[in-house]
């Protein structure tokens, strides 16, 4: 019987993290989204599901702002999440997300904001309509957020981490 184990990122796994991101969305852009956010300093939480010391499942959070009347109040951003397809369906995705949710919450951060499937990520507590009143590009149903705190704003512009236009460019 196989034994999945979650644990924080390392630099070791880089090249398993780019291969576990390309073989899940079908293409580069999301492992260099990745490598870019790492490159800059940007990624607050990264972890990764091993299978029997085979790296399986990868997510990273990374610092966003939300910007409103001059302040901008620290959030994080959850992308990207990957699991290998021949390992989709068994919980990997959920398990690192609730892993990861428990050290950013214990770690003081009280807002995570996520563009993904309504459906999926509502199961985390994510929602719209906790998302509705922030002003960005990515503005629509699949950009969903969760707040820890009462203090987290409900309103303001979000800025994502550079890489993201970068990613977006490419």
């Amino acid at each position: 019987m196989s034994m999945m184990s979650i644990r924080t990122a390392t630099p070791r796994d880089r090249d398993a993290i780019r291969l576990v991101e390309e073989h899940a969305f079908g293409q580069k852009m999301e492992a260099g989204l990745v490598d870019a956010l790492v490159r800059d300093g940007d990624a607050i939480v990264e972890l990764v599901a091993e299978d029997d010391g085979q790296v399986v499942g990868h997510i990273l959070f990374s610092r966003l702002f939300v910007s409103k009347g001059g302040k901008n109040f620290p959030a994080v951003a959850l992308a990207p999440l990957a699991v290998e397809p021949a390992f989709h369906g068994t919980g990997i995705g959920g398990a690192l997300i609730r892993e990861a949710h428990l050290r950013l919450k214990a770690a003081g951060e009280k807002l995570s904001v996520v563009l993904g499937e309504p459906a999926y990520y509502g199961r985390f507590g994510y929602s719209h309509e906790r998302a509705a009143k922030f002003e960005s590009e990515y503005q629509g149903e699949a950009l969903q957020a969760l707040a820890w705190d009462e203090a987290a704003p409900e309103t303001g512009s979000l800025v994502y981490a550079s890489a993201f236009g970068s990613a977006l460019a490419a």
